[in-house]
Formats: C-alpha cells, structure tokens, sequence
C-alpha cells in the first residue's frame, strides 16, 4: 500500500494561500495534531521535540524561523509543549558546542519573540549528554543518540532538502541521522579513510579546517604538502570539503555506500519506539549543492518546488529525490544540457556519492517503505 506524502506548491493562488498557510494545512493533512497530542490524563508525555537545522555562520538558506513558528503553533493547539534542537557539530564550527550553537540560532533568528518555543541543545553543552540504542544491524550493534530525543516520545523534523558532499543529498534521514547523535555518533557514522591526493598543492586550508590537528604540512619535492595522521582523524570529512583542488578523498571504494548505510542505521535508532509519534516536513527550497552545514549558500541547481510533509521517513526522501530529479537544472552539469530534466542531479554533481542508497537501505532495515502516493494539496 502506498504512503501519501502531501505536496504543497509554490505559487500563490490568492492572498491567503501563502505559504505559512501551506504549512499549517500540510501538518493537519499528515494528521500531525494526532501524533504529537499528550497521552494519557496527566499530559505526561506533552513535550515535543521539533528537530530543526539552524544553518552555520554563513549560511542562509537553512529552513526559516518563520516557518518552523507554524509548526510549533500547531503542536501547541493539539496540546503538545514544543522545543526547537539540534546537536553539538563535529568539526569546527559556530554549532560546535552549546553555547556557540545557541548564539548561532539566536543570530539566525531561533528565538522565542520569533519561534515561540526554546531552544535546547539536545546533547547538552559539550556533546556528552547521549545514550545508546541497541539496534543489532549490519554496521552497529547499538546506536548513541542525544539523550534530549531520548527523553521525549513525539517529535517533529524538519529539514531542508539538498546536496551533500558525501551522501549525496541530505533530507529527513541524514537530519535524523547525523542530527541526532552527539559528536561521538558522528565519528560512528563517518568512518576514517582519509587519503591525500598527488594534486594537493599545500595551500593550507584542509590543516584550518581539521577540528582534531590531524593535518600538517611537509617539504616536498616541489612546495608542500599536506599530510594526514590517521590517528588523531576522525573522519569528518571536513578537508575534503574545504579541498578547492579536490586533492583529500576517500581511500575505500565501499565507503560512499557504507557512509550511507551506516546514516540510515543511527536513523533508525533515533526513532525506534516512536515511529508512530513522529511527522516529518521537507523543504524543497534553495536545493544547493551542499548542506547547511557550509559557512556560505551557493545557488540553486533547480527551481523551488514546494513543501512536502508525511509520516513516512522514507518515503519524503524519496519523493523529493524524484521531484528534483524531474525539475529543470539551473546550474551546468556534465553530460546534461541546461535545463534539461529526468536524471539524479545529485549523482550528476558528485558521481561518487550514493543518495539513492540511503533510502533504499533505510527501506531494508524497516524505517518506511519507498512507494508513496504523492497527493498534492
């Protein structure tokens, strides 16, 4: 049996139909008051946790305050006690600990004047507030997920649809994922097989960017180059994205697919026991090529296409994969004229990456099913 996943375009068809409307109309079509509303008498279970990305210094296409203050109003008229969190980074950033990630999402407008709800850091200040989850699959045994998701039994995420340098796109899985685990899970879940390249032409910027002091530069033959410490690495990651050269990749040919395998596993323990308690709202807005996570935004490699919501994990992922996959491309990719459409664009950009894998696993495992009905609101 198919899982509806609700659409809601862009276009404004009157003055009303704008697009906080949109939002409210797709968190009661998805039946979110049902999920998130107290159980029992006494309202025990009323705190709801609303999963959110408040984008690094830089960065300005996160999902806005605005449209997460939809989502918290709605939790509030079903009775829910909303809270707005996210989990400490890995590699250093304005989100690396508590404290910064706060200031962070305060800059970027995540207040209460704003949003309407808290916001608390879900593996507390320095990332060490976290439990684990026995969940017995192919990569781990157990899973380490913040101890704040641990504590509540409904929750709603939030997350922007778009590229990622290693999974290849990034939607309520990878949110689920990486930003329900404390820095420790993220080490889990990135794996360390780190190699420099013969490109690499010393300039430095991987050895900034390294949060563990893993990366130094050595006299070569000609200039410099960069050299890694598999010890101290933790595999972040964080090199390779900074690389303007593309020197620092994986060594693993496996490692692309067990990145994501490895994702699709801690997802599953961030909701174990509660998929019933759980929506999930995806913005296919600003699809740029690479996550939130970057310190800048670059531009959209489709249009806009709308917002999508369901109960179904794997089926939003899906359906916004195949959504992007049929718009028009707005940036050149190879092999693929300009505004040409019906192949991965994610794949096309980074060919390495195995998107498509994420959700194809998370299926395996039992986190939602890939057919869905796309039913448009």
């Amino acid at each position: 049996m198919s899982v509806p996943v609700y659409l809601a375009k862009l276009a404004v068809k009157n003055p009303s139909d704008n697009r906080l409307a949109k939002i409210r109309r797709l968190c009661e079509a998805m039946g979110l008051p049902d999920r998130v509303r107290p159980l029992g008498a006494t309202g025990e279970d009323e705190v709801v946790a609303i999963k959110m990305h408040f984008g690094e210094t830089g960065n300005d296409t996160y999902v806005h305050p605005t449209f997460a203050r939809q989502v918290v109003d709605c939790v509030k008229a079903a009775g829910g006690r909303p809270f707005l969190t996210d989990t400490c980074t890995l590699y250093k950033s304005t989100r690396h600990n508590a404290v910064d990630h706060l200031e962070t999402a305060y800059r970027h407008g995540f207040t209460p004047y704003v949003v309407d709800a808290p916001v608390i850091i879900a593996d507390g200040v320095t990332s060490r507030c976290y439990e684990e989850v026995p969940v017995n699959l192919k990569h781990f045994a157990s899973v380490k997920i913040a101890q704040a998701f641990r504590s509540i039994s409904a929750m709603v995420v939030i997350s922007h649809f778009k590229g990622h340098a290693f999974g290849g796109f990034g939607g309520a899985i990878k949110n689920l994922a990486m930003g329900c685990a404390p820095q420790l899970g993220k080490i889990d879940q990135h794996g360390r097989s780190v190699v420099i390249y013969p490109g690499c032409i010393g300039c430095g910027q991987c050895v900034k960017a390294c949060p563990r002091d893993a990366l130094t530069l050595k006299k070569a033959k000609k200039g410099r180059k960069a050299v890694i410490d598999a010890e101290r690495c933790i595999g972040c990651y964080e090199c390779v994205s900074v690389c303007n050269q593309g020197a620092i990749g994986v060594g693993l040919p496996t490692e692309y697919a067990d990145f994501a395998e490895r994702m699709a596993e801690y997802a599953y323990g961030a909701v174990l026991g509660k998929q019933d308690r759980i929506c999930y709202l995806n913005f296919l807005m600003n699809i740029t090529p690479q996550c939130d996570c970057a310190g800048w935004s670059d531009p959209a490699i489709v249009p806009d296409i709308g917002i999508l919501a369901s109960t179904d994990p794997v089926a939003i992922d899906q359906a916004c994969h195949d959504l992007v996959k049929d718009a028009p491309n707005l940036v050149p990719m190879e092999g693929h004229a300009m505004h040409s459409c019906g192949y991965d664009k994610f794949a096309a950009l980074r060919p390495h990456t195995r998107g498509w894998h994420q959700v194809e696993y998370a299926a395996s495992i039992g986190m939602g099913s890939l057919d869905y009905e796309l039913v448009t609101l």
